[in-house]
């Protein structure tokens, strides 16, 4: 019985944020930390423009990971995401993880009803459906597909609410809505796969923490909001 209930809360969810641009517009800014191993590394941050039907949103991210003085891993990454009547229609980034350069070009062709994308992982067409793997927009708990932010690769994702949970964040409590985030493919290599735990906060429309496991424990949590 508890199985069928969440479903019913999760299809409840999905439908009440289809028009997600709705919920951000007052937004400024959403601030997150990059946390490893419990120690801020770095952050992810989202700048909100509005304008008329549009909505455009700006992110810097910036982290680095250091061992014995040594950078191990590291992360810098720009991108800009442009929405129209509540529609996706131009995405680009540009990245250097451990200096290795990476982008994504995706516009939308009006005439195939499709994202076309030019990616360091991807080059082709993608359903509508789609969306980008930023941690700003709360739809990506509703979409089957998501397109990496980092290199254009489309990765089927699976997303489950998990149960109701408090979260006290900078000495704040919020009521969230915790879900679990997987690769839809079992198969992929285990440095491919999508596993995330995400915490969101139905009131502000605010993811306001994800978690995650590789080379460490990872969050990226919510610093500051406007």
């Amino acid at each position: 019985m508890k199985k069928y209930v969440y479903i019913l809360l999760f299809v409840t969810f999905a439908f009440s944020v289809h028009a997600h641009s709705d919920h951000y517009k007052g937004t400024v800014k959403i601030e997150l930390d990059v946390i490893r191993n419990g120690k801020v590394i770095g952050y992810s941050n989202y700048f909100f423009e509005h304008e008329n039907k549009k909505m455009i949103v700006k992110n810097y991210t910036k982290f680095e990971v250091d061992l014995f003085g040594v950078s191990v891993f590291s992360i810098l990454s720009e991108a800009i995401e442009i929405y129209e009547n509540d529609k996706l229609i131009h995405y680009k980034s540009n990245t250097f993880q451990n200096n290795k350069e990476k982008y994504v070009n995706l516009k939308y062709d009006d005439k195939l009803k499709k994202f076309v994308i030019d990616g360091s992982s991807f080059k082709g067409s993608a359903d509508i459906d789609c969306v980008i793997g930023n941690w700003w927009n709360h739809k990506i708990l509703q979409a089957n597909k998501q397109i990496s932010p980092l290199s254009g690769s489309i990765k089927e994702q699976i997303v489950t609410f998990v149960k109701n949970e408090e979260l006290t964040i900078n000495g704040k409590k919020y009521k969230t809505d915790r879900f679990k985030l997987k690769s839809k493919d079992e198969n992929l290599p285990k440095d491919k796969k999508l596993d995330f735990d995400i915490w969101y906060n139905e009131k502000n429309n605010l993811i306001l923490k994800v978690s995650y496991s590789r080379m460490g424990n990872w969050e990226y949590r919510l610093k500051n909001f406007e």
